[in-house]
């Protein structure tokens, strides 16, 4: 089992995020782990019907199979199963919360507007 997958484990387990599940994505995320952490206690994350899109400090991030941000572009190692985007930490950990912030609608729709 990865350390990535302990974590999700243990906040799938207790569906919340206690002291203990936080020293743990922050002991293998650090500054992404803590930055996904702030986003979903701030309701950053967003679940529309065809994508789950975390807002970040200058845009929105489709998060699917990774990210569309330059961080999971650029500057993570594809073969590291701990190198994830603080986007994709932020769905993963709101996902297992249930702090997801739905909305019943296309965010291709959306999208167009902003």
């Amino acid at each position: 089992m990865t350390p990535v997958e302990r974590w999700q484990g243990e906040l799938a387990d207790v569906g919340k995020l206690t002291p203990a599940v936080v020293r743990r994505i922050l002991a293998v995320h650090d500054d992404r782990g803590r930055q996904a952490i702030e986003a979903v206690s701030e309701r950053r994350v967003k679940e529309y019907r065809d994508f789950v899109v975390v807002v970040g400090f200058e845009d929105e991030y489709i998060v699917e199979n990774g990210c569309t941000c330059r961080d999971s572009e650029y500057n993570l190692d594809p073969d590291d199963p701990t190198a994830l985007c603080w986007h994709v930490l932020a769905a993963e950990i709101a996902r297992r919360v249930d702090a997801m912030d739905n909305h019943d609608m296309w965010y291709s729709d959306v999208r167009e507007f902003l």
